[in-house]
């Protein structure tokens, strides 16, 4: 799980990895921007200051329940400032955030909290407890809080958190981050991204999602001691006229929301004058609709393709109008190793994209078995992307090799829903597939064979809802057959089913 100590070696004496917390970082912030505003929500206005303060005394109340270091906590909010309080108390307490996302149900948040023997669950509400009921619950409102205490330094090197990832096989891996690799690649993702005290960054996108939370998302805003103006969801008529009240300069958004955004823009209804650059990630943006967006919202487009597992890539502000439309930008670091591959592992124009770095992990939390396919014995992680690589360095997105859904940015490992709908007593088999879908760029459909009578559609969906799982899970679409299409060897071909839709 952990980089080879001269590999480390190498990036500390880069400059790369600082030996800085992310608690020590936030003191520091404190001290030189005190005053200004670190986060905006729905009339909330928060210090630098106010934010140290607030970490302080809730890390302090924390410890009082006996939440301390190398402790797991979920953590499950919306985008509201507490969410960044409840973050910092952690980090400096050396407690581990487990960020689920406010989509997941009863399937995720339980499973979080068994698998990661958690101490605590942060919940939005009351009604949130009944996710995992034998998980002590901390709701948001209530917040336990102290007088703030001298507490210990964690380990730079050590884990800051555990993030999700976008996997294919069944419920999420786990992803450990560290503070010196996290803080590295939101800082360097800040100064890519051009951001000076004086920027105003919109987060739109769910805050636990690793690309409004590092890319550079909020904590690369506050690095740069900018304001992060916090959305409660990202539709255009929430979020135009909050550019156009707090003069937001960037903001991320996944393809389908941009395609929204342009024609909502169109309107004229709001000044976004503003507003200097759009990033637009978590699934491959169309080259038509990349050409949309400097002309419709008079700004700069920015892509970013990116993984919770480390790799960022980023178009540059100053690259030519072709390359930001065309391509998926460039890595970050100078010493993001890539490799491009077949099936066979054999260097390739176009195929299986492996990656290396200074934020790239090296293994999945407690997924020893996982780990022996994911990763490489020299430690390259095989990401699942199908890329090729332009002669200038840019990476093109071509595809999954992964069985995954991309629906508009969230990602659907097909093997879960496929153990839930095996669960209905009426399905004998279930694959489920992604299929193109103008809006999201992906949908799921389920093709389900059943023992006698089909059950019907809405049937499957409440059935599936009551099991507890997200509903962007639910699968768009059921299609009921006699049998699959196989492969050669005799596995079930996806390709085929695919190609049905």
């Amino acid at each position: 799980m952990h980089w080879p100590e001269d590999v480390a070696a190498r990036y500390r004496a880069a400059g790369y990895w600082r030996g800085e917390t992310f608690g020590a970082m936030l003191r520091d912030l404190a001290a030189r921007y005190g005053p200004r505003p670190a986060l905006i929500s729905q009339g909330a206005r928060w210090s630098y200051r106010d934010l140290d303060e607030r970490a302080d005394r809730l890390a302090a109340g924390l410890l009082g329940l006996g939440i301390g270091p190398g402790d797991r906590v979920v953590v499950q909010l919306p985008n509201v400032p507490e969410f960044y309080q409840v973050c910092f108390a952690l980090f400096r307490l050396g407690a581990w955030p487990v960020f689920a996302l406010p989509a997941h149900r009863t399937a995720e948040i339980s499973y979080f909290c068994e698998f990661t023997e958690a101490a605590a669950y942060v919940c939005p509400d009351d009604d949130h407890r009944a996710f995992a009921p034998d998980t002590p619950a901390l709701v948001l409102g209530a917040l336990p809080e102290a007088d703030p205490v001298e507490l210990p330094e964690p380990d730079p090197a050590g884990v800051a958190f555990l993030q999700l990832s976008g996997g294919s096989t069944g419920l999420p891996k786990l992803i450990p981050r560290t503070h010196d690799d996290y803080i590295y690649s939101f800082r360097a993702s800040a100064e890519i991204c051009g951001l000076t005290p004086d920027s105003v960054y919109l987060c739109a996108l769910p805050a636990a999602h690793n690309f409004p939370m590092s890319s550079p998302g909020v904590f690369g805003t506050l690095s740069a001691g900018a304001a992060a103006v916090l959305a409660p969801d990202p539709s255009p008529s929430t979020c135009l006229p909050l550019i156009e009240r707090e003069r937001v300069t960037v903001t991320a958004l996944v393809p389908p929301l941009a395609l929204v955004w342009l024609d909502a823009a169109g309107a004229g209804a709001h000044d976004l004058s503003s507003l200097e650059v759009l990033q637009v990630g978590g699934a491959k943006f169309s080259e038509e609709a990349a050409k949309r967006v400097a002309p419709e919202l008079g700004c700069t487009l920015q892509q970013v393709f990116g993984m919770a597992e480390g790799l960022v890539n980023y178009t540059r502000l100053d690259d030519p109008e072709d390359v930001i439309v065309s391509t998926q930008g460039r890595p970050i670091s100078p010493d993001d190793e890539i490799l491009i591959v077949d099936d066979e592992d054999r260097e390739s124009e176009t195929g299986h994209l492996l990656t290396r770095g200074p934020y790239t992990i090296r293994g999945y939390w407690r997924a020893e078995e996982h780990n022996k396919t994911a990763f490489t014995a020299d430690g390259f992680y095989r990401t699942g992307d199908i890329v090729r690589r332009t002669p200038t360095g840019y990476l093109v997105v071509e595809g999954r090799a992964k069985d995954q859904i991309n629906r508009g940015g969230d990602k659907i490992a097909a093997e879960e829903v496929e153990n839930h709908l095996l669960a209905h007593p009426a399905i004998h088999d279930a694959s489920v597939v992604a299929v193109p879908d103008p809006y999201l760029g992906e949908r799921a459909c389920a093709y389900v064979i059943c023992r006698g009578e089909a059950p019907g559609r809405g049937e499957l969906r409440a059935f599936l809802r009551d099991r507890g799982i997200a509903a962007f899970k639910i699968p768009d679409r059921f299609e009921f057959v006699d049998a699959f299409p196989q492969t050669a060897v005799g596995k079930v071909s996806k390709r085929h089913l695919r190609e049905r839709t």
